[in-house]
């Protein structure tokens, strides 16, 4: 029997099962965006007189949390590498939240260049800021980088380690005496699920045995939950509060070094309107935190949607926690 004829309406078969599959999971995709509990709202005026700090505040949730914090009348300082898309960021809130009319309906916005792959850009920026600043009530550790290739920073450690972790750690630590004498104050820190999936090796931290740009950024992401949990043990009795969360998965730049093919952007780009969250709900996590009375005094948490969450064994190891805060001190320079 000859099978020759019947491979057009196999094809055919095909290809119609495929569309039928794309048109309920549109159906789907469509039902999933609607029916989404969208961007929370938080009560007009709850940061006047507050001054924040986002890292990479220029785009994504850092550019959304500062647009709502400003909406809450905070002073919001955008810290970004790349000044000029700082100030484009800025404008672009200013127009967002109608600055053209008389404040005091939302905060000053202002930009001030932080490149986190230089321990240098850290160190300016915030003596910057100590002298500038007279308070500092909420640091929010946004910026990140996610699976590129293996680079370094300036000061040759690998790329998503060296900003994700050793960056933030710097700034945060020179921050603590504006933050500490401006308590009750916060810090707020941008971590990932993906932590799930890292492992601190004290004996290749720099990847330079070995590089796995996916295993990299989970690594970095669990170092920021471990320094979340170590300096808040060391907070204890400041006032200064810090916790961690995760934004879930957010439509952001930061995959920009995830390669998709060609052939697969439609349908991805359908799958992140439909499943990933806009920039303005993955913010609603730090801004709670950065602001909510509901979390005034809490500290070493771990966050999802405004709410705690339990966190897997490996993210609550104390002496991997203190080791890792030991060995980051001599990384960036602040012991010998």
């Amino acid at each position: 029997m000859s099978v020759g004829p019947a491979l057009p309406d196999l094809q055919m078969a095909m290809v119609g099962a495929l569309v039928a599959a794309a048109l309920g999971g549109g159906v789907l995709l469509l039902l999933r965006r609607f029916l989404s509990a969208g961007v929370r709202r938080f009560p007009p005026g709850l940061m006047r007189g507050k001054t924040v700090i986002i890292t990479g505040a220029n785009c994504g949730i850092g550019r959304a949390a500062a647009a709502e914090l400003a909406r809450l009348q905070a002073r919001v300082i955008l810290a970004c590498r790349d000044r000029q898309r700082g100030e484009e960021a800025a404008a672009a809130i200013r127009r967002e939240l109608g600055e053209e009319e008389p404040p005091p309906h939302c905060g000053e916005l202002l930009v001030k260049e932080l490149d986190l792959a230089s321990l240098s850009s850290v160190r300016r920026f915030c003596q910057e800021v100590v002298q500038e600043e007279p308070r500092l009530d909420v640091l929010i550790n946004n910026a990140g980088i996610l699976q590129c290739p293996y680079m370094k920073t300036e000061e040759g450690f690998e790329m998503q380690f060296g900003v994700n972790h050793l960056g933030h750690f710097l700034l945060t630590h020179l921050l603590l005496g504006l933050l500490k004498s401006s308590a009750p104050s916060r810090i707020v820190v941008i971590s990932s699920k993906l932590y799930k999936y890292g492992e601190i090796n004290f004996e290749d931290l720099n990847s330079k045995q070995s590089y796995n740009k996916s295993f990299a950024y989970s690594r970095s992401k669990l170092a920021n939950i471990l320094f979340t949990r170590e300096l808040a043990r060391r907070l204890q009795g400041t006032q200064v509060t810090v916790n961690v969360l995760h934004p879930g998965i957010v439509r952001t730049n930061l995959g920009r070094h995830i390669n998709i093919p060609l052939i697969a952007k439609p349908l991805f780009n359908l799958v992140s309107w439909a499943f990933f969250k806009t920039p303005a709900e993955g913010a609603q996590t730090p801004v709670y935190l950065a602001s909510s009375p509901e979390v005034e005094g809490v500290s070493g948490r771990y966050f999802g949607d405004c709410k705690e969450e339990e966190l897997l064994p490996k993210a609550t190891d104390d002496l991997v926690a203190r080791k890792l805060w030991d060995i980051s001190e001599v990384m960036v320079g602040l012991v010998t």
